[in-house]
């Protein structure tokens, strides 16, 4: 579905992603894990085109989006849940998610889509009135991932989900996410620091470091990894 094949990408002349290759395949969970700082973000700006490779390429459904403006690569089909939630804070949440699908036309799929996440978060139904800066961070990071899918994305990115936020939260968020990839198919890349809830719920993972990939593997291996272990799961 989609590959990076020799990414390097720059900020201005400092180098953040060498040589980066990875591929997603449909309906899969992968997970990108790395240390702060490591390229993780700068990998997804990439992909959505906020971000253009000095070299190398990114291809989604066989063809090439490097340069393609960010607009265009929602439309085709990828959307982006960004590390900080980055939510409109004076939009209320209904206002929020039709920002989602400004993109779209069509009135009766929108409506049956705002049905769908208030029915995956139900807070947001009971405060859907409510201008989003009033919610809570885990409320806020619920409502940009409804916001996210409001775009019906069959790629959804997401950025560090469980940043700042407490542990009986994140529980749910990552639930949730196995639950849109379970019942849509929604194929999603999960960059997460939480290296240890990420590959519980991923299929296959990356590991990487000062924007390199170092190692990929099943999530299964990853978890049973020495290494990984040492270095990213605290044991």
């Amino acid at each position: 579905m989609l590959e990076l094949k020799n990414v390097d990408t720059y900020y201005g002349n400092i180098q953040a992603l060498y040589d980066v290759s990875l591929h997603i395949d449909h309906t899969e969970i992968i997970t990108l894990i790395g240390a702060n700082g490591a390229g993780k973000s700068t990998t997804l700006m990439t992909i959505c085109g906020l971000l253009k490779p000095r070299s190398g390429d990114v291809i989604y459904e066989n063809e090439s989006i490097s340069g393609m403006a960010t607009n265009k690569i929602v439309a085709s089909g990828i959307s982006q849940v960004p590390e900080g939630r980055l939510i409109f804070p004076e939009l209320t949440i209904k206002e929020n998610l039709d920002m989602g699908a400004f993109l779209r036309n069509d009135k009766a799929g929108i409506a049956r889509d705002v049905e769908y996440c208030y029915d995956l978060f139900p807070i947001l139904a009971e405060r859907r009135n409510q201008q989003g800066g009033n919610l809570s961070g885990g409320e806020q990071q619920m409502l940009a991932i409804a916001r996210a899918l409001m775009a019906r994305p069959r790629l959804l990115l997401l950025d560090e989900p469980s940043m700042g936020l407490a542990p009986l939260i994140v529980k749910q968020i990552f639930e949730i996410i196995k639950k849109i990839n379970k019942e849509s198919g929604t194929t999603i890349f999960l960059v997460e620091q939480n290296a240890n809830l990420a590959l519980k719920i991923g299929h296959r993972g990356y590991v990487m470091e000062n924007g390199k990939i170092v190692l990929t593997d099943s999530c299964d291996k990853l978890l049973a990894n020495e290494d990984v272990k040492r270095a990213y799961l605290g044991l």
